[in-house]
């Protein structure tokens, strides 16, 4: 089992910036990848970014050149950094843990860019 806790969201105005974290516990050892999806209402959740236990990285092409994933393992701590934010980056933010057998989710973090 797997626990996944993420905070971090809230509102920000657009050109603002956020940082998410994902804190897991549990059999952490068996996770090899962490991913954070997005979803908004009607639309199926995408994945955003994700990060090997080797540190390999990939984004969605929306997101390339303004989030950044990262992961702190003495934190057992994944966050997703995010500037230049547009209004369409609005969404409830997932964390997802990858292991052997069925994956691991977040409760999910708000992140609304308005003004």
């Amino acid at each position: 089992q797997v626990q996944l806790v993420e905070s971090g969201g809230g509102l920000v105005q657009p050109g603002g910036s956020l940082r998410l974290s994902c804190v897991a516990s549990g059999s952490i050892f068996n996770i090899y990848v962490m991913g954070w999806f997005r979803q908004t209402p009607g639309k199926q959740r995408e994945l955003v970014a994700s990060i090997t236990n080797g540190g390999m990285t990939t984004y969605a092409d929306s997101v390339k050149g303004r989030f950044t994933i990262s992961r702190d393992n003495a934190k057992n701590t994944v966050y997703l950094q995010m500037n230049s934010l547009k209004p369409e980056d609005t969404a409830v933010y997932y964390c997802k843990a990858v292991v052997p057998g069925p994956d691991y989710w977040g409760q999910g973090t708000q992140v609304t860019v308005s003004s």
